[in-house]
């Protein structure tokens, strides 16, 4: 088994989606999670503040800077993930096509690096 990372890609320039369609996106998504469960393929699932709630820690020549903000300077961010475990990428797209119709936002699936394919 192979576990991949679905991660919700959320668009942060979009304005608020109102507090109704929040709870159902919500509903819909822990439907999905609930299924993942049931399934035996769910391992964990999460969702994350808004980018600016984040520091970036870097290290350059021994010295540490912190920096208020996202890593990326882009619009779209990574909004909540699942982790779940497959037997392949077939697997992994299906579920990420559950999520994306539950969540309205686009998944990217990515596997994780097993150590089976060295650079």
């Amino acid at each position: 088994m192979k576990q991949y990372l679905l991660a919700v890609q959320f668009d942060e320039s979009a304005p608020p989606e109102p507090e109704e369609e929040v709870r159902a996106q919500m509903a819909r998504t822990g439907r999905v999670t609930e299924e993942m469960k049931a399934a035996g393929s769910w391992v964990f699932v999460g969702g994350l503040e808004h980018s600016d709630a984040s520091t970036v820690v870097r290290v350059d020549n021994g010295s540490t800077t912190l920096t208020d903000g996202p890593f990326a300077e882009t619009k779209e961010q990574l909004g909540g993930f699942w982790v779940i475990r497959v037997e392949d990428l077939d697997q992994a797209l299906a579920w990420a096509g559950k999520c994306a119709a539950a969540c309205g936002q686009p998944i990217e699936v990515r596997p994780f690096d097993d150590g089976s394919r060295r650079r």
